[in-house]
């Protein structure tokens, strides 16, 4: 499947019980951050785990394309030799990012305070996605954007010859735009100061210190207050990365719904930004016992194991609980419709602007299932059928949106009738084994 390349339906049907071991792919978002801090540390950089969907695949060949050295060594073994805090070249070419949010975010923060020009595209659905957000607070270090109307892609990015530290309180609760932020004054003499008032993923802030940055993160009455001295030099560093808990969703929710199940899913990233889902399911009453919790690069990490939990009941999500599981509100859903009662989940705003509306996306899909949803602007609440219950017979709409599509598909194994989705290839942008490792469980899925 390509994320890039021509539709491709794919269909799931009820299934017999999930079993076996799923060893799901390296984190994305430590997969990217490996790649980008490693290309502006003076050295060499060893990567194991590394993700090799295509929006990761992407942001190596924008690195190679700011002047690193990027090595493919293996499976998953990467090396990067970096050119230093502020020393990327301009690209001689366009920065295609694909299909990655991260990717493009990211890499627009880490070059704005360096004297060079680059111009971002990326795919249909990347090309809607608004980046003003980023390019706002890029500004104020002395960058300057200039995109198509409403902040979209394609865009072109003039950084700063003279960067200035920043203050930036976030508008909106957003990784992206804090590691955007700290990227760029990764480059500008100073402080810079970002404040969150509500804590997102902090892989970006671990890895900064990992690689020798001057960091600190204080709790104000402000929010979590995050200060970053300016001009380092960054440390090669070995980043082993653990595997992604917004992939482990997609095998570990199927669990949940397919009776008699029993899988386990091995090094799961256990960080508290991103682990709000299992909390969030083990409220609803699934079956999840956490195993072997260790640290792996520098992130805490279990084994799971996981159980057909059919006596899961809808809860109200804690809305602050948000930014901790942002992507994995359209796989929660499907839970939801297999669950008794109602499941509330509100201040998902956010969902709106990803790869799709996925508030949207995720509530035509379930509401063409027999699933009966209600919505607006900030909120999704599924009216659950019980195990089993969900009538399913719906081909449903991904919006070149991968999350939906795997979705959907997790839907249709313990649907009554079949599931199917206008096009799968957008799931190599992010869990390139998905179709594989589903099978091997048994998981009845199919192209076409």
């Amino acid at each position: 499947m390509s994320g890039h390349g021509d539709a491709q339906p794919m269909k799931s049907r009820k299934s017999g019980p999930l079993k076996g071991v799923a060893s799901v792919p390296g984190d994305k978002s430590i997969s990217h951050r490996s790649l980008i801090f490693g290309a502006m540390a003076v050295g060499e950089t060893r990567i194991s785990g590394l993700l090799e969907g295509q929006d990761v695949l992407d942001t190596a060949s924008a690195m190679r394309a700011f002047g690193a050295t990027v090595t493919r060594l293996g499976e998953g073994a990467w090396t990067v030799n970096g050119v230093g805090v502020g020393g990327f070249r301009e690209p001689e070419d366009v920065i295609d990012v694909g299909n990655s949010g991260t990717g493009a975010r990211l890499i627009m923060g880490t070059m704005a305070t360096t004297p060079i020009t680059a111009t971002f595209t990326g795919d249909a659905s990347l090309r809607k996605r608004p980046m003003g957000r980023v390019t706002e607070p890029l500004a104020l270090f002395g960058a300057r954007a200039y995109g198509r109307q409403g902040g979209r892609l394609p865009m072109t990015i003039v950084g700063a010859a003279n960067p200035v530290p920043v203050r930036y309180a976030l508008p909106v609760a957003s990784a992206q735009v804090k590691s955007a932020v700290l990227l760029a004054g990764l480059n500008a003499p100073g402080e810079t100061v970002v404040i969150e008032r509500e804590p997102t993923r902090d892989h970006s802030e671990r890895m900064l210190v990992g690689f020798g940055a001057e960091l600190s993160v204080e709790k104000t009455a402000e929010g979590h207050v995050i200060t970053l001295t300016g001009q380092p030099e960054l440390r090669p560093q070995t980043v082993a990365v653990p595997r992604d808990p917004s992939s482990a969703a997609f095998p570990v929710c199927a669990a949940l719904i397919v009776e008699g199940s029993d899988i386990l899913v091995p090094g799961v990233s256990q960080n508290l930004t991103r682990n709000g889902l299992y909390l969030t399911l083990v409220e609803m009453g699934a079956d999840i016992a956490f195993l072997n919790p260790r640290e792996e690069g520098g992130e805490p990490v279990a084994d799971l194991r996981v159980r057909f939990s059919g006596t899961m009941q809808g809860i109200e999500v804690p809305p602050e609980r948000a930014p901790s599981m942002i992507d994995e509100y359209p796989v929660l859903s499907v839970v939801a419709a297999f669950a008794s009662g109602k499941t509330v989940m509100r201040g998902v705003k956010e969902l709106r602007v990803k790869e799709s509306d996925r508030i949207d996306a995720m509530a035509r899909g379930l509401e063409a299932c027999g699933v009966r949803v209600e919505e607006d602007e900030d909120t999704l609440i599924v009216h659950g059928m019980g195990p089993g219950g969900v009538p399913g017979g719906a081909t449903c709409a991904t919006h070149i949106d991968h999350r939906i599509a795997m979705s959907f598909l997790v839907l249709g194994l313990a649907a009554k009738a079949p599931v199917g989705v206008d096009d799968g290839s957008p799931i190599q942008t992010s869990f390139p084994v998905f179709e594989g490792l589903m099978r091997g469980l048994g998981a009845e899925i199919e192209r076409g």
